[in-house]
């Protein structure tokens, strides 16, 4: 990472990130906090309430809230949104906050209240998003009968299909992309053929082939490899840009354990050799070529907080940028509050080609091997709403304790550079 590269960052982030951090590092710390936002979201006491202690609010807000989440208001999304392009973001994913868990598919089903709240709280999302920012979401939120459907392999109901043409309108006309967030295994097929009903409609070549809608891939399943390979050939085939967010993968505690590779590494390898394959548009040990050799069009985000696959996907395109290749579509992301420094080494590179541009260099301003796209994941919603978000993000910091420290030592490094600027010494 450069010296300055998170020079970008407000020193009230710096310092919150340092804290939240640290408190990650620490079992006994991590363990209390993790019990206090559990008891906010499910102890029925005064005392755990957001809304009845304003102390515990205050403190939720200025700590966890801020670092992760970008708002309760629009007024507050659009503050946040707005300091991260100040910083040098090219926009932002935006989401909802609301979750349907596992859980609640045995629960009582009203769907047209689940869809009715979903399509509005979808839809105001996307209006609060900028023109070419990303808008998450889950076809699960839809609520209990939407997971059940996806379960049982089944089409959308009616009204569900609706609001998502609702939605995937919208967002087209907003000239925003939509990421639906990967299911578990056992709805996977059916997500899968949601998301694509919804691709050949509306990233269709003859609608100007944008990649309206993407979806999501976990890099840490043994059948995702074939999984693209198979959808590169039917987008291929039927003319349309296909859209791949690519993740490690989000549901370990809970899938089962031989659908996953056998080791962090195995998932390490798995996820840099498709997203290679993705970047070149050729086939490798993970990915066929579509029949015939010719690939459809693609438009790819690295969702990773990994600076070994980030800088690997980084020189790839470098070299192919070299060889005067014509370049993948592709963005990089990582979320609102974690792994700032992969985030800001690549603002600070893009920064540092501008400024050599502008000095008389040879690389060009924006050239797309110089100058990446890169997004912050952030979300929005009432503390209340956003408590299971936050808890998973406690246990995020826990299970990668080492990428943790990664970020603790960053900004422990950028407190002691800009001390030692304040005192003459920098």
């Amino acid at each position: 990472m450069p010296p300055a590269a998170l020079s970008c960052l407000p020193l009230s982030q710096v310092l919150r990130t340092y804290l939240i951090t640290s408190i990650s590092s620490s079992p006994i710390l991590l363990g209390a906090s993790s019990k206090i936002l559990r008891g906010m979201l499910e102890s029925k006491s005064p005392f755990f309430s957001i809304d009845r202690n304003p102390l515990l609010r205050s403190l939720l807000w200025h700590t966890f809230y801020r670092q992760f989440c970008a708002g309760e208001t629009q007024a507050q999304v659009a503050r946040v949104n707005a300091e991260l392009r100040t910083q040098g973001y090219s926009g932002v994913i935006l989401e909802y906050a609301l979750e349907v868990l596992k859980d609640a598919e045995g629960a009582q089903v009203n769907e047209e209240k689940d869809v009715g709240i979903w399509r509005r709280r979808m839809l105001e999302t996307v209006a609060m998003a900028s023109p070419g920012d990303f808008v998450g979401l889950k076809w699960s939120g839809m609520g209990p009968a939407a997971m059940r459907r996806m379960k049982e392999d089944r089409e959308p109901s009616t009204r569900m299909e609706e609001a998502m043409h609702a939605l995937c309108s919208a967002a087209r006309d907003r000239d925003i992309s939509l990421l639906p967030a990967a299911e578990e295994t056992w709805s996977l097929s059916g997500f899968f053929k949601w998301t694509m009903r919804m691709r050949r409609i509306y990233n269709a070549a003859e609608k100007g082939g944008k990649s309206v809608v993407y979806s999501t891939y976990q890099a840490y399943l043994k059948q995702t490899p074939a999984t693209i390979s198979r959808h590169l050939e039917i987008a291929r085939k039927e003319d349309f840009t296909l859209g791949l967010k690519l993740v490690r993968g989000a549901y370990l505690g809970s899938e089962e354990r031989s659908l996953i590779h056998p080791s962090i590494e195995a998932t390490h390898s798995a996820y840099d050799g498709i997203a290679e394959s993705l970047i070149q548009r050729k086939p490798n040990s993970r990915i066929t070529a579509p029949p015939g050799g010719s690939w459809p069009k693609l438009a790819v985000v690295l969702a990773t907080h990994n600076a070994v696959s980030v800088n690997h996907a980084q020189e790839l395109r470098r070299q192919q940028f070299s060889r005067g290749e014509e370049l993948t579509q592709l963005s990089f992301a990582q979320l609102q509050g974690m792994a700032d420094e992969v985030s800001c080494t690549l603002i600070a590179a893009a920064k540092a080609a501008e400024k050599k541009a502008a000095a008389g260099g040879t690389e060009k301003v924006g050239a797309t091997a110089v100058r990446e796209r890169v997004y912050k994941c952030t979300t929005w919603g009432s503390m209340s709403e956003c408590l299971n978000y936050l808890l998973r993000r406690a246990a995020e910091n826990k299970d990668a304790a080492g990428r943790t420290q990664e970020t603790r030592r960053a900004m422990r490094g950028e407190i002691g550079r800009r001390f030692r600027g304040v005192v003459g010494l920098g």
